[in-house]
């Protein structure tokens, strides 16, 4: 009954289209200037990305000396006073993590910021609907203590043991820039298809390499349990259905008011399609064709207004 009703909470979240979205990228301590370099370009391409995206995009990034917890707890603080329940939020954290074996931490200028410290900070903002993409090394040991019901969480690394510098970060870019990551056409890049997206390039990336994968790429997005690496079980709901990124025809709808209600009204019907399909086996065969059939054909109405 509690899993039922948490579902049933998820896919109502799901179902509301939101006003903005707001991002913060932080590219932490590199502690070599190749990683220095490489974690600020990734910040920064992130940045460009996501600035890209039109009004309804707010993009906060710190790097270099201004990556420090303290600012960091300062941006999503001035998050948290603008976000409204129905805006969305995601927070990228690229750079190295450490884990002891019962904290994680993610290494910034000055102290070190904790799982902990990071999902007290993120539960001061309002937005139902959040992402915590965590590129670290050691990430994997930082999930549970992020995760709550609304928020989806992603870490480069299975568990806090694997250590090793992460090329995750890379791909997570890559995905946002290649339209070939828009597995389901739609003009648009969600959470999930980035995910699949870098995490199969990660592990192509090591068999390249004929190099042993010292990273596997998890989420959670249930809010509850343990990380996973495949969609299923209630698992890539929330993810599949938070847009990171919107491409061509699409993204240049989100700019123009005139169809802004319209791209909106599109992003409710396919949030409902994929919700009637997780729930499929749960449901009636006939009511479930019934649901999306109609679902598809108010779709192709909505698409149609928006070709035009």
């Amino acid at each position: 009954m509690k899993r039922a009703l948490l579902m049933l909470l998820t896919c109502a979240t799901a179902l509301q289209a939101h006003a903005a979205t707001y991002y913060v990228v932080v590219a932490g301590l590199g502690g070599e200037p190749d990683y220095e370099q490489r974690f600020t370009a990734a910040a920064k391409d992130l940045n460009r990305i996501f600035a890209a995206a039109g009004p309804a995009a707010h993009v906060y990034m710190l790097t270099g000396e201004q990556a420090t917890g303290a600012h960091l707890a300062e941006t999503i603080g001035e998050v948290a006073r603008s976000a409204r329940a129905d805006d969305e939020f995601a927070l990228i954290l690229i750079g190295h993590g450490s884990f002891d074996g019962v904290e994680y931490k993610f290494n910034l200028v000055g102290p070190d910021v904790t799982a902990g410290e990071l999902a007290t900070m993120c539960d001061h903002v309002a937005a139902r609907r959040q992402l915590i993409v965590d590129t670290t090394s050691a990430s994997g040991g930082a999930v549970e203590v992020l995760e709550r019901p609304g928020r989806a969480v992603i870490a480069a690394t299975k568990s806090g043991t694997e250590k090793n510098a992460t090329v995750f970060a890379r791909y997570w870019v890559e995905a946002l820039e290649d339209p070939a990551a828009d597995t389901d056409k739609s003009d648009s890049i969600s959470a999930m298809e980035a995910f699949r997206y870098a995490a199969k390039k990660t592990a192509a990336f090591y068999d390249s390499q004929k190099r042993l994968a010292t990273e596997h790429a998890v989420f959670n997005d249930t809010g509850r349990g343990a990380a996973v690496r495949e969609a299923g079980n209630g698992q890539g709901l929330l993810m599949s259905s938070f847009t990171l990124l919107r491409l061509g025809t699409s993204q240049q709808a989100g700019n123009d008011p005139a169809k802004r209600a319209l791209l909106e009204k599109k992003d409710q019907l396919e949030q409902k399609i994929d919700m009637l399909k997780y729930q499929k086996a749960a449901m009636d065969p006939h009511d479930y064709k019934k649901q999306l059939t109609e679902a598809l054909l108010e779709l192709a109405k909505v698409e149609e207004q928006l070709d035009k």
